[in-house]
């Protein structure tokens, strides 16, 4: 894809930077979690194992029952962590699509939804994994790389974080992130994601939920920030990145069933695109026009 096009990305609401939270493995410490990231309107992508699930009516010191966690998660995403939780780089392929799709499957049948979204199960990932969630139907998937940058991904299955939330960094990224876009070029522009990621079960044992509490408090609430799951995100920009554009670059079409966000760099206008909606949105001034000689889509 033709990459420069994201310098016009802009998220829901004319957003130019979003939030996502992804956690992992369905413990009962997301309960506490889930009572912080709530309290701030946060949203949250928990990567589940299935098979980890505590029996019903069982009192578990670690996991969720299979009914707690579709009661608890209401209103984030529930994704696969692998229904036994395996690094799929330790185990030949045909025990490693089991694990995945078994917990797709598992998920489902809870959820009554269509689950795409996924993290690898202690962070393990080659190219041969990678195959095996796409093969899988996974569309994203959350690897333990942290870039301590904003970036959006490019290659879904390998999608990096902005970093761990026991980075000692992560306030000043926060402050980073919140930071106005502001270029030298229009063309420069770069829309930011912040991806936290983690375990709940790290706060309890640390006793720092103070960690993830600050955080929220610092980042929620902003009108320029889109606050989303990991799936939302990875639809809308998929969306945008679906766009159709004329050969000069000055009229486009939105095929998808998304309500899309566009900034114009040159002019400083802005766009929704509805559904089937097709826009101008290039009408040069002669100084723009210069400007234009320079910046080729």
């Amino acid at each position: 894809m033709n990459k420069s096009k994201r310098s016009f990305l802009l998220f829901p609401g004319f957003k130019d930077k979003a939030v996502t939270l992804s956690y992992d493995d369905g413990t009962i410490f997301d309960k506490e979690l889930l009572e912080i990231v709530n309290k701030y309107d946060m949203k949250v992508t928990f990567n589940i194992s299935s098979g980890k699930f505590a029996n019903e009516g069982a009192k578990s010191a670690w996991y969720l029952s299979a009914s707690e966690a579709l009661k608890v998660y209401e209103g984030h995403e529930i994704a696969v962590h692998g229904q036994m939780h395996l690094s799929l780089t330790d185990v030949p392929a045909s025990q490693a699509t089991q694990d995945i799709l078994l917990d797709r499957l598992a998920l489902e049948k809870l959820t009554g939804k269509i689950i795409r979204g996924m993290a690898y199960a202690n962070g393990a990932v080659d190219d041969t994994a990678v195959e095996i969630v796409k093969n899988c139907g996974i569309c994203y998937a959350r690897t333990t790389v942290a870039t301590e940058k904003f970036d959006i991904p490019y290659d879904w299955l390998r999608m990096p974080s902005t970093c761990h939330h026991n980075n000692p960094k992560l306030m000043q990224l926060a402050d980073d992130f919140l930071a106005p876009i502001t270029n030298s070029y229009p063309w420069a522009h770069k829309p930011k994601l912040f991806y936290l990621w983690g375990h709940s079960h790290e706060y309890h044992n640390n006793n720092d939920w103070c960690v993830l509490e600050n955080f929220c408090k610092k980042i929620s609430g902003k009108e320029d920030v889109w606050y989303a799951t990991n799936g939302e995100i990875y639809n809308y920009v998929t969306a945008f990145d679906n766009l159709v554009y004329s050969a000069d670059g000055k009229t486009i079409f939105n095929p998808t069933n998304t309500v899309l966000y566009f900034n114009n760099i040159l002019t400083g206008n802005k766009y929704e695109i509805k559904p089937g909606e097709t826009v101008n949105v290039y009408q040069y001034s002669a100084v723009e026009t210069d400007l234009m000689k320079s910046f080729t889509i």
